[in-house]
């Protein structure tokens, strides 16, 4: 066997970027196909020593994470295209249905259930079979709904509400634990002259984490699954309450939030212009090259209603999947058992700190301390959501929830309307839930 090497095909995203307008033209005019055409020449695979690999890791740090891991693989060679984050999720059904790599980076949760439902990605129940480390709940989020299992866990971390202790510390402000106490804290800010909250929703997911966190504080877990999965009106009242906790954050929120992206928000609250954001752990990546990296750590989305609590946490999955007809299956098979262990998903803890294991196995002596944190949130969770849109259906979060919620940004008095478009539109996509 020839040693492991990694070859990164280059890909002229930003070119993709610059020829699209915005992310709705380029679902508008199905640029989704040419935008993750340049996989398809790398999903072209006839050497039976080469795995072909699609990434959507494409910010730096996770980016470096996935060239050092796999080229670490000694059981074959890599050929990896790395395309933007957000092109690659507008443009993966058309993806897996031309000429897709043998494996590729996806989430958990319904975006995985989703696509093992229509047969474009394959049973690695086998694989399955030599992970040992694995907790039962990652099994359980890797499997298709008749059992199959068709995903592979890398990392996952917490959607919560983040902040810089030494401004809090300055400032005298406590962490709030109700959605009053919140509110009164942001107004303290407010006075401070402070935005009290970083907001940001340039590519249409990031203000999904808020919609979120208030459904699953206004009306619990159960009602938020059954809503994603169709089975809910989004004309109901429970669905108008979130919107109505909403509007009471609107005049807390950073403004214009459609030409901000998540990393330019974060930024604002590392300069102290805001104070607090509700996101994923990822952005510890936007304190690692700051003066104090330490300087960020989080509290639990407050409680709304004492009978349902605050101990539902909002942690994303991401991993690995194969394709339906991989051009290599025994060694991408091969790679995926690898990618599993815990030397491997090591390389993404060594390269990102916002980020934990999904093994029980994995060392944590190098954990930081909102890793650890982390871990702890997670495990006295009472339950655990994806995130929107891995939670429901991708054509539903992308093409309905994304511009209705940047629609109810910039028109929170047209909710009433917007709801009454999305619960029309839910039915022609959920037919049988309906």
């Amino acid at each position: 066997m020839t040693d492991s090497w990694i070859h990164e095909i280059p890909a002229s995203v930003r070119a993709i970027r610059e020829a699209t307008a915005s992310r709705r033209a380029v679902l508008g005019a199905g640029a989704g196909v040419s935008a993750l055409a340049l996989l398809a020449g790398c999903g072209a695979n006839t050497d039976p020593d080469t795995v072909t690999v699609g990434s959507h890791q494409s910010d730096a740090i996770p980016k470096k994470a996935v060239l050092d891991m796999l080229s670490s693989w000694k059981g074959g060679k890599v050929d990896i295209n790395t395309v933007d984050h957000e092109t690659f999720k507008e443009g993966i059904n058309n993806y897996l249905q031309g000429n897709p790599d043998d494996v590729f980076t996806w989430f958990a949760g319904y975006r995985a259930r989703f696509f093992a439902e229509r047969g474009l990605v394959s049973d690695l129940s086998d694989v399955w079979a030599n992970i040992d480390g694995m907790p039962e709940s990652m099994k359980v989020a890797s499997s298709a709904d008749d059992g199959r299992l068709v995903f592979i866990p890398w990392n996952y971390y917490p959607w919560a509400v983040f902040y810089k202790p030494s401004v809090f510390d300055k400032h005298g402000w406590s962490v709030p634990e109700t959605f009053d106490e919140w509110l009164a804290l942001n107004e303290d800010i407010k006075a401070a002259g402070l935005t009290p909250i970083a907001f940001s929703d340039k590519d249409g997911w990031e203000a999904m984490g808020t919609f979120d966190m208030l459904d699953l504080r206004v009306n619990g877990y159960d009602f938020h699954v059954s809503l994603m999965a169709g089975k809910e009106s989004w004309e109901s009242q429970e669905v108008k309450n979130i919107f109505a906790a909403w509007r009471e954050l609107l005049p807390y929120q950073q403004a214009d939030p459609l030409g901000r992206t998540w990393q330019e928000a974060a930024q604002s609250m590392l300069k102290e212009e805001t104070a607090m954001y509700t996101i994923g752990m990822f952005i510890d990546q936007q304190w690692a090259d700051s003066e104090d990296p330490d300087d960020l750590d989080f509290f639990t989305f407050p409680e709304f209603d004492p009978a349902i609590g605050a101990d539902v946490v909002e942690a994303p999955i991401d991993g690995w999947m194969m394709a339906a007809k991989p051009h290599n299956e025994k060694k991408a098979k091969e790679l995926l058992t690898y990618l599993a262990t815990a030397d491997a998903i090591q390389y993404k803890l060594d390269a990102d700190p916002s980020v934990i294991s999904p093994r029980t196995d994995q060392d944590q002596s190098n954990y930081s301390k909102l890793q650890k944190k982390a871990v702890e949130l997670i495990t006295n969770a009472s339950a655990i959501s994806q995130f929107l849109d891995r939670d429901t259906r991708p054509d539903f979060a992308s093409t309905v929830i994304s511009p209705s919620l940047q629609n109810f940004l910039k028109n929170p008095d047209s909710i009433d309307s917007i709801l009454r478009d999305i619960e029309k539109q839910k039915k022609s996509i959920f037919p049988a839930e309906s």
